[in-house]
């Protein structure tokens, strides 16, 4: 199956950078020239998350819903969490910013995004194109992640296992 997950991951890296761009030549008032074609980077979205829900239900499937994030992000550097994690924390201020600018100066009617509007939605693609970019990478590496967990006495342990079920020493975490 992770054979199948790398096309999507590509996208996602994709998705998130080009969000990214737009984000920021929105920030700046810049105008990329794009129109229109902008929007398919929300088109986008929906192309990767099938895999990544379908992939998230899969590596998650033997955990309880409360550590689904952990468990869906279990094979993913550090990083690239708290990248996803920030990325959604950013987009909730983000959004906060959007909705009180666009009451305050509603839109042109020409058709055209305004620098608003599309800072207000590539904050939600960078968000959750990280999310799928994290997730899917993470279901690659969930079975190799999964057999190198072990306790101090070298005993394969569970994912959120804090002492191992076979000695009961405290399992290193990292």
């Amino acid at each position: 199956m992770s054979a199948l997950l790398y096309p999507f991951i590509v996208l996602s890296a994709i998705g998130l950078i080009l969000s990214l761009i737009v984000h920021t030549s929105a920030l700046l008032g810049y105008d990329l020239g794009f129109g229109q074609a902008v929007w398919a980077l929300h088109v986008g979205i929906f192309v990767v998350w099938l895999p990544t829900i379908l992939a998230a239900r899969k590596t998650t499937s033997d955990f309880k819903q409360r550590d689904f994030r952990k468990a869906a992000l279990r094979g993913c550097p550090d990083w690239m969490r708290k990248m996803t994690y920030g990325f959604f924390a950013y987009a909730i201020v983000n959004f906060a910013i959007f909705m009180f600018s666009t009451m305050k100066h509603p839109g042109s009617n020409s058709g055209e995004p305004t620098s608003a509007v599309l800072r207000g939605f590539s904050g939600h693609w960078m968000a959750f194109y990280s999310a799928a970019l994290s997730t899917l990478y993470s279901a690659t590496r969930a079975k190799e992640v999964d057999a190198s967990r072990r306790c101090q006495n070298g005993h394969l342990v569970s994912l959120l296992a804090k002492y191992c079920e076979e000695c009961g020493s405290l399992v290193p975490q990292k």
